[in-house]
């Protein structure tokens, strides 16, 4: 069989993996429906692969982001109305617009495959990459495609752009640096799981199962425009197994790709310690920064156009990517 995967122990240095065949992780059963998770720019793409697949999605969790398409395949709109400017909110009726012609044209999915998901926005009140306002936009934009009660909306906590963890040996929650992982007293891994998957069994304190990377550009054709050559996969011992997992991909944010900050996000936003004792496998899928065509020099998910007009949609390069690699996930 050939070797898509290099194995190697979790939590060690990503750069010292130790080749593995796929006839390693035969034995995964992983369920057909998936959840999801961002941060910045991952949280924009999040939303982007629920909208465009949410047949497959069973709940999305978004930290640090404004609503779906807000940039509107504008990086100048991106600019103006999506990041740190509180005087100029984006156009939500020309944004909504857009998704129900997509919806309407099949370029996303119907609206009856979004309404029972669930949907969790995380935005931290100190947030000075991108203006916390914009959840509330996000909130209201979900509002009109599903019922309240499956939406969480945390937005009153005195965070900065940042994945809060309970972790004590990471820097202070209320700054906006990379690599955008801190220490806030909150838990926002688990806090999320819980939210989409139910009850969870208490995280692990050390983790027993193994990181794998993935080599994105055989598994997907089209990966090899902007993603990186190498994603990852955590998979706990159970999964490894046999027993039936669920999966969930998480998406980093900009200038917090491997290529940028080693095993940081992969191994340090507490995701895998509570996939490691509830049989979940995580895809941590990677982008690659480029200085020209395109550009993209902080390894940014797209979220406003750089791939192409349709990066929002089911035609979206990089969703279609991702798709790709969360199928060959699945038939391992």
């Amino acid at each position: 069989m050939r070797s898509y995967l290099f194995a190697g122990l979790a939590y060690a240095a990503l750069s010292q993996a130790v080749s593995a065949d796929t006839d390693s992780l035969a034995k995964l059963k992983l369920q057909p429906n998936i959840t999801l998770s961002g941060l910045s720019s991952g949280a924009y793409m999040a939303g982007q692969y629920h909208l465009a697949f949410a047949g497959q999605v069973d709940g999305v969790a978004m930290l640090a982001a404004g609503p779906v398409y807000c940039a509107q395949n504008s990086l100048g709109l991106a600019l103006e109305h999506c990041f740190n400017k509180a005087t100029s909110s984006p156009d939500m009726v020309a944004i909504n617009s857009y998704l129900k012609d997509q919806q309407n044209k099949g370029n996303l999915a119907a609206v009856s495959k979004l309404q029972q998901d669930k949907v969790w926005i995380f935005h931290g009140s100190k947030d000075a990459t991108v203006y916390p306002g914009l959840a509330v936009a996000l909130q209201q934009q979900y509002q009109q495609w599903l019922a309240a009660e499956n939406i969480a909306l945390i937005n009153d906590k005195a965070f900065g752009h940042t994945f809060p963890t309970d972790r004590t040996d990471l820097g202070n929650c209320d700054l906006s640096e990379s690599p955008y992982l801190a220490s806030c007293d909150y838990d926002a891994a688990g806090e999320l799981l819980t939210f989409l998957l139910g009850k969870l069994n208490r995280k692990s304190q050390q983790v027993s199962g193994k990181l794998y990377t993935l080599a994105q550009h055989q598994l997907s054709s089209a990966a090899q425009t902007t993603l990186a050559k190498t994603g990852y996969l955590y998979v706990p011992t159970s999964c490894a197994e046999g027993q039936s997992c669920r999966l969930h991909v998480s998406f980093h944010g900009c200038k917090q790709n491997a290529e940028t900050v080693g095993d940081a996000y992969t191994t340090g936003t507490g995701l895998n310690n509570y996939a490691d004792s509830n049989n979940i496998v995580v895809l941590y899928p990677q982008t690659t920064a480029s200085s020209i065509n395109p550009f993209n020099p902080n390894a940014c998910w797209d979220w406003w156009g750089y791939t192409s007009a349709d990066y929002a949609t089911v035609k979206g390069t990089q969703l279609q990517a991702v798709y790709q690699l969360v199928k060959a996930v699945q038939s391992f």
